[in-house]
């Protein structure tokens, strides 16, 4: 059964879709079975995979709204053994849509619970919010991966963001876990870098992975080609790191098996 995992932040630009798109990429390719689910209306996850436009189907908009079996939407990616269910601005609508629905909260989990035999891993890449839909992912998951920018304001919203996962465990779904927090963008020339680092690793002492993403020029390319960083440029630091982090995730699930 897949173990189940949101990558979620409600601030932009903190490398989550680069995360979810490079992670699923690297446990598919040590041999896992795996789905990245793009929960985002913007459908970054799916354009940087090459895949945008190419759901003929329909995607997850019409899963979650229509009840369309999520084989349906299933599209494999090119050239790996990863395959994504897309996502684009149609599924904005379906947070509105969502809104007036019996157990509003449980529709993904419902929809994945279908599938859920079918892989070793599921990824969930959320919208930059704490809305409807992400609290979705939030439901269907068992853990969650906190991507955390090593920038000035890198822990302001976190401590929101940890008591909206508080409060998602307390009432809807008493198993979700902080899997970790995943440091990216790091430049190690950054004095201000390097104390983000040991002031978020200080915080969370027990969540924080070993892997740490910098900022490479070739890790923001990546998408813009359609790739993630493993089918780019393997010889990449930022492809070494998600490769790590690939190698941590799979350790830490056998551990606690």
């Amino acid at each position: 059964m897949a173990k189940i995992i949101s990558l979620v932040n409600q601030k932009g630009g903190v490398g989550k879709t680069t995360s979810a798109i490079n992670l699923s990429s690297y446990l598919a390719a040590a041999g896992k079975k795996v789905l990245l689910i793009d929960l985002d209306p913007q459908g970054n996850a799916s354009s940087g995979l090459g895949i945008a436009g190419k759901n003929k189907n329909g995607n997850l908009y019409h899963n979650l709204i229509d009840k369309i079996h999520p084989r349906e939407t299933i599209i494999q990616v090119n050239g790996s053994g990863l395959e994504i269910i897309p996502s684009d601005q149609d599924l904005a609508g379906a947070a509105i849509e969502l809104a007036d629905v019996e157990n509003r909260e449980y529709q993904l989990y419902e929809l994945l619970r279908q599938i859920r035999n079918d892989y070793d891993y599921i990824l969930i890449d959320s919208p930059p919010s704490l809305g409807l839909l992400t609290i979705n992912g939030l439901v269907a998951s068992d853990e969650v991966i906190v991507p955390v920018q090593t920038e000035y304001f890198a822990l302001e919203g976190l401590g929101q963001l940890l008591n909206t996962i508080d409060l998602v465990k307390e009432n809807l779904q008493p198993k979700l876990e902080i899997g970790g927090i995943l440091l990216t963008m790091y430049d190690r020339r950054n004095r201000l870098a390097n104390q983000v680092v040991k002031e978020v690793r200080n915080y969370f002492p027990d969540h924080v992975f070993d892997s740490v993403v910098p900022r490479t020029v070739r890790l923001a390319e990546a998408p813009g080609f359609g790739k993630s960083i493993l089918n780019f440029d393997a010889f990449n630091k930022g492809a070494k790191a998600y490769r790590h982090l690939a190698e941590e995730v799979i350790k830490r699930h056998q551990s606690s098996q």
